[in-house]
């Protein structure tokens, strides 16, 4: 099994430079490995020269979602202690080339592809005291030559489903891929069981660190001028991480009584005329042309850069969280921080925060049009408003707190 996963691996890397052909984001992918071990050596050597006694703590994050959610944690062990210095590593450009520049970190690269020789070079070379793999993380070379140099080895946010490979008949290889672990610290009860049911008690129920994040976001947020001369005085609904179907949903609000902001999941240039085609009947502009003279009079703000969704919510009065019309949602717990009902699609069940908040009342799910437009009017019921609003505020700061428990926990 070792080798076909290795062949497989090899069998990706030519895969992935084919595809660097006529793929942008393939082409940032092999780009942004290209000469990376000379890059990290020097910036680890010359940290060296600069501060030898220091400890060097390796974080891994497949994207930007696993990112947030390692945040926290990252930002807490140098709270703790600025002396420890952090490499974070990503598999995707597109947590990447947003965070590069991530200034809680001491270094920021792209993961090297999983070899067995490329494994034990970057291993030597950063000489981890401590390495945390975000959420979903399983790089079988990698983990393996943590193990065999007995570096400590956490996975954070983990979440397990019956239906990994983990808990299946043929799956006793990929359980070996666990055993490199020293700790997980896991979201919910299920998680541990299912891990306990296959001999790993070395486990925690510690939360998911991204309440952290998003608390933390909505005790620290800064204002927008523009966005706030956008909403006078009306209500706002927030559609974040929309895909297609998603606005197409959207689009039938009735923007008599709302204004409306759409931060689509993708900024390309074809996708944000398709949204612009949806509302010409509408006064509608993109953030990147918005100024003090037209943005006052515009009834529709499409968000056509990343980053800023996470801070309009605390303009938002409801907010639409897109991908349950495909995939899967994006995160909804940065509008429920804000204390914003939640509407999402019908594909939800996988994410635990959905699950709670629709039983619990603070978000609703749609499956059509017509599902839209009800839970839009039951929702300008100001009562219902009222109750949905606070909670999903309340729910958010029930579950705070995670990476308090896992640093109490993990051997740094």
């Amino acid at each position: 099994m070792r080798f076909l996963y290795n062949i497989s691996i090899f069998s990706y890397l030519i895969l992935i430079r084919i595809a660097s052909l006529f793929n942008p984001k393939a082409k940032l992918w092999i780009a942004g490995r290209k000469g990376v071990f000379q890059k990290i050596k020097l910036a680890i050597d010359t940290s060296k020269s600069n501060s030898s006694n220091s400890r060097l703590i390796w974080f891994h994050c497949a994207s930007l979602g696993e990112f947030e959610q390692g945040r926290p944690l990252m930002e807490l062990i140098k709270k703790q202690d600025s002396s420890v210095k952090i490499l974070l590593t990503f598999f995707s450009p597109s947590g990447y080339e947003i965070r590069k520049n991530y200034s809680g970190a001491d270094f920021v690269f792209y993961l090297p592809i999983d070899t067995q020789k490329n494994a034990r070079k970057f291993i030597e070379i950063i000489e981890p005291s401590s390495v945390f793999f975000i959420k979903y993380e399983f790089w079988y070379n990698y983990l393996n030559e943590l193990k065999k140099k007995n570096i400590s080895t956490y996975l954070v946010s983990g979440i397990f489903r019956e239906d990994h490979y983990f808990f299946k008949p043929f799956g006793s290889w990929f359980r070996e891929q666990l055993n490199c672990f020293t700790q997980f610290f896991l979201q919910d009860e299920k998680s541990e069981q299912l891990l306990n049911s296959i001999g790993y008690e070395n486990t925690t129920i510690s939360g998911d660190t991204r309440f952290d994040r998003v608390f933390e976001i909505s005790s620290n947020i800064q204002k927008n001028n523009l966005v706030e001369q956008f909403i006078q005085d009306k209500k706002v609904l927030i559609a974040g991480s929309t895909w297609g179907e998603d606005e197409r949903v959207v689009s039938s609000l009735k923007l008599e009584n709302f204004k409306l902001i759409i931060a689509p999941h993708e900024i390309d240039e074809p996708h944000i005329q398709s949204i612009i085609l949806q509302y010409i009947n509408s006064k509608i502009i993109r953030y990147s042309l918005a100024n003090d003279q037209n943005i006052a009079s515009a009834d529709i703000l499409i968000i056509d850069n990343i980053g800023m969704l996470s801070s309009l919510f605390q303009y938002g009065t409801i907010a639409f969280i897109g991908g349950g019309f495909g995939k899967g949602i994006h995160n909804i717990l940065e509008a429920a921080t804000f204390g914003l009902p939640i509407i999402v699609g019908p594909n939800y069940q996988k994410f635990t925060e959905a699950k709670d908040l629709i039983k619990l009342g603070g978000a609703f799910t749609i499956s059509s049009v017509d599902d839209f437009q009800k839970t839009i009017t039951l929702l300008n019921q100001p009562d219902v408003l009222k109750i949905a609003s606070h909670i999903s505020k309340n729910y958010v700061a029930a579950h705070t707190g995670a990476s308090e428990k896992i640093l109490k926990t993990a051997k740094l």
